[in-house]
């Protein structure tokens, strides 16, 4: 049964932390913002509150026309506003800067991409093989350095398990929102990188226990990540290839969470089966992934390119409850719940029988 979450245009826009891709719609706009924090502009109206346009350039030693044109692509955007020949930042803008984290990451990772998009847009609708061997966007998820052992291949690992861990931090909430996790009591999250999402359910259920299982420097990043937490001793993290590997068993629930997307149907589906035979008899299975793109829905936001790398590879709903049927789940579900763009969540409760 498939239902569809509409929050992007509810009226109490319950996951507000989309608000920060409202300043980042459109090149131009990326850009401004993104020098506007480069700059030291955002953080000086911060602690100055309002002043003059004269003031602001010569303090930040911006080029006359150059920084006018950035005010008005600012001001355009809705980052700025004048008043009486003073600059200030809007009041939305300013509760935007509460999610800031996002705001930067969205910012780096979507100018960032548009050069593929700019660069390799024929091969992406054509060939998309062709696309992603030209494509500079994907290798900084260098997941292949997860198994290293050099410095390098820490720093790379690190570099790639922020963008995840910030995208996840907010993401969550979508999860936590449409699906009760207060009826499980451990939780086992293959591909957990940074233990994010172990955090966050865990911090939500207080009687939540979970495991994540995940490549060996990824494991050490996230035993960093969570170190000092209150919910620290409830979060194990066990070293792990999930293509190669068993899933370690006596967990009442299973969760992908932006996963399984990174591979092909066949393996895939050998995760999903993994996955199943780690569970308790009645346990459930949880996979929170982008779906595919829904068509006629104008043209993307800038904010969206980088997800939009891999199109291709984001699936119907369709795709995962036929894989669960298959491995004898009842009680299956799907719901679109759109964000940034569209998510599924589909879920499962495994039968008696193995």
């Amino acid at each position: 049964m498939e239902k569809t979450a509409d929050t992007a245009g509810s009226v109490d826009r319950e996951f507000d932390f989309l608000c920060v891709d409202d300043f980042m719609r459109h090149m131009f706009d990326a850009g401004a913002l993104a020098t506007a924090f480069e700059t030291g502009l955002v953080d000086m109206l911060c602690r100055e509150g309002e002043t003059t346009a004269q003031t602001l350039l010569e303090q930040l030693g911006l080029d006359g026309r150059g920084g006018d044109f950035l005010l008005d692509l600012l001001a355009s955007s809705g980052v700025i506003r004048e008043e009486r020949g003073t600059l200030s930042l809007t009041d939305r803008f300013v509760d935007a800067l509460r999610f800031r984290d996002l705001m930067e990451l969205r910012l780096t990772l979507s100018n960032f991409a548009a050069h593929d998009f700019l660069d390799f847009f024929s091969d992406l609708v054509t060939s998309p093989e062709r696309f992603m061997s030209k494509a500079r966007f994907h290798r900084l998820f260098a997941y292949d350095r997860g198994s290293g052992f050099t410095e390098e291949d820490l720093a790379m690992t690190k570099r790639w398990m922020h963008i995840t861990t910030v995208l996840t931090r907010y993401e969550a909430r979508a999860c936590l929102k449409y699906y009760d996790f207060s009826r499980h009591k451990n939780v086992l999250d293959v591909g957990g990188n940074s233990g994010e999402l172990a955090l966050r359910l865990c911090r939500a259920h207080p009687d939540l226990r979970a495991t994540v299982l995940d490549l060996s420097l990824v494991c050490r990043v996230g035993r960093e990540h969570i170190a000092g937490q209150p919910e620290e001793a409830r979060i194990v993290f066990r070293n792990g290839n999930a293509l190669t590997d068993d899933f370690p068993g006596g967990h009442d629930l299973v969760i992908f969470k932006s996963m399984l997307h990174d591979w092909p149907d066949h393996v895939a589906r050998d995760l999903m089966r993994k996955a199943a035979g780690s569970l308790e008899p009645g346990g459930a299975m949880v996979l929170f992934e982008r779906a595919a793109p829904v068509p006629n829905t104008g043209v993307p936001a800038h904010s969206v390119l980088p997800f939009l790398i891999f199109f291709h590879s984001y699936r119907a709903p369709e795709f995962y409850g036929s894989v669960l049927r298959d491995l004898g789940f009842s009680d299956i579900q799907s719901t679109i719940i759109t964000l940034e763009m569209p998510f599924l969540l589909v879920t499962g409760r495994r039968g008696d029988g193995k």
